[in-house]
């Protein structure tokens, strides 16, 4: 790689000499000019990548001379102690950094070198946005990947009808992301956006959390409880994971989008919504349906029009994209100053299978931010790569640490003693299906109402359903009580 090329524009000094050397010792290829017809003949034509000058209007009159902001190379600044911070308040934007005399010539190298830094991710990033072409958006999503695209822009059309909308695809996809910007892109934006993640409750559970209860219904129903459907009055309500809604269930949510009515638990009184209903579910239903698990005249219902998104690992030229909208949004949030992510670790993150999907991306964005001992990403950042990596070939005693042996438990009660094996396997399935208590059930071979006691007894009920850590589902006292 040929070395950065850098400018010094200032007037002639001693202090201006050392520094020269100093530069070129480090290794740049620097140049010295106090003339600004000069300056503005090697930035035209010798590539320079970092202008070091005074703070000043020599140096905003050389500037303009570029074609355009991409062409500028990157701008540190010198200023007096004289200088007030409001002086030349436009240019001092421009600059990476401006220091103030007098400054070590070794600040001045460090400086130098993280500036470099900056426009080598400025170029990256550049020539990445290039490589992938036209950005489409819809609200918080963004993507350059041209499926995506077109699920957006018919999404949008759709989205101010009150079409019912049924979402598919892997878990961490954007479902949930997709579904929020359909309520704000539709009439009823003015209006309350209400989700519920039907496979994080019970029957019994998800039933009350749906259509409520009157006072006296069941016990521990100490008082009337509005539903979701009630909150959702005039709105959008989005049911995640509908799949895992069980036949009862489904027959009174048919009723509600053929009718728009539907009666409270313990009550006979009939009640209407009228909401726009948007669901979701990483399940084929359409063989849940021939399995007897869903029914037919329901999916019709949710299913006016459908849209699968794709998994991460189809579309990664947005995986530059979603990495740095999430590095500036977490960097904020986390008081953290990143600047960038290194064209190696974006390489990294690129080639990474993403099993997880956006939110696994999230994810590990969010802890290299945490991690980070310096303005920049690098792979040494990332979350455990090789894991990430992973074709899913591994066996599965290698799959997960922490793997009891038979031989290390000690002799007791066998109620007591298995408890610690069935604790490990639940675990270990609701980790293979991302949270998903209708698959874990099915995996297991027991209820979703025998996998919630368990999850209960075994303290696991605040397990991440795909990545987001659930509400611990009400108790007994607040709410029907499950099925053993």
């Amino acid at each position: 790689m040929s070395p950065h090329r850098i400018l010094l524009f200032d007037r002639p000094s001693s202090s201006g000499e050392r520094l020269l050397e100093a530069l070129r010792t480090a290794g740049f290829e620097a140049v010295s000019t106090p003339d600004p017809e000069r300056a503005a003949e090697l930035l035209d034509a010798e590539g320079i990548d970092l202008l070091l000058g005074e703070l000043g209007r020599a140096a905003e009159e050389l500037l303009a001379t570029c074609a355009s902001p991409d062409a500028a190379p990157e701008l540190v600044l010198f200023e007096d102690f004289a200088s007030g911070p409001e002086a030349h308040g436009e240019l001092r934007a421009k600059a990476f950094e401006t220091l103030a005399r007098p400054i070590a010539e070794e600040d001045v190298l460090r400086t130098v070198r993280r500036a470099l830094e900056h426009r080598v991710l400025r170029e990256e990033n550049r020539r990445l946005r290039g490589e992938l072409g036209e950005r489409f958006e819809l609200g918080s999503l963004v993507t350059k990947d041209p499926r995506m695209g077109r699920i957006l822009e018919r999404v949008s059309i759709v989205a101010e009808s009150k079409a019912s909308i049924l979402l598919t695809g892997e878990s961490g996809t954007g479902k949930t992301v997709l579904a929020r910007a359909i309520h704000e892109r539709s009439p009823r934006a003015h209006a309350s956006f209400v989700s519920v993640n039907c496979g994080a409750l019970p029957g019994p559970l998800l039933e009350d959390e749906l259509f409520g209860h009157v006072k006296g219904a069941f016990t521990g129903a100490v008082r009337d409880r509005e539903g979701k459907f009630a909150a959702a009055d005039g709105g959008t309500l989005f049911l995640d994971e509908i799949g895992t809604a069980p036949m009862d269930l489904q027959v009174k949510l048919l009723r509600l989008l053929e009718e728009g009515c539907y009666e409270r638990i313990g009550e006979n009184e009939t009640r209407s919504a009228d909401v726009r209903l948007v669901s979701a579910t990483n399940a084929n239903l359409e063989e849940e349906v021939r399995a007897g698990n869903f029914r037919e005249d329901l999916l019709y219902r949710i299913q006016v029009v459908g849209f699968e998104l794709p998994p991460l690992r189809d579309r990664p030229g947005d995986i530059p994209l979603l990495a740095d909208r999430f590095r500036i949004r977490l960097a904020a949030e986390h008081g953290r100053r990143i600047e960038g992510i290194s064209p190696e670790a974006m390489r990294r993150l690129v080639a990474m299978d993403w099993p997880g999907n956006i939110r696994q991306l999230e994810h590990v964005l969010e802890r290299a931010i945490l991690l980070a001992d310096g303005p920049v990403l690098t792979p040494a950042h990332l979350e455990d790569p090789g894991a990430l990596e992973s074709t899913g070939d591994a066996p599965p005693a290698a799959a997960s640490a922490g793997v009891p042996r038979l031989e290390d438990l000690p002799l007791g009660p066998l109620r007591e003693i298995l408890s610690v094996p069935e604790r490990w396997l639940i675990e270990r399935a609701l980790r293979e299906h991302a949270g998903c208590r209708q698959n874990t059930a099915r995996t297991l071979g027991i209820s979703r109402s025998t996998l919630f006691n368990k999850m209960r007894k075994y303290d696991l009920l605040s397990f991440p359903i795909g990545g987001i850590s659930a509400d611990p589902a009400p108790d007994s006292r607040s709410g029907p009580t499950p099925a053993a």
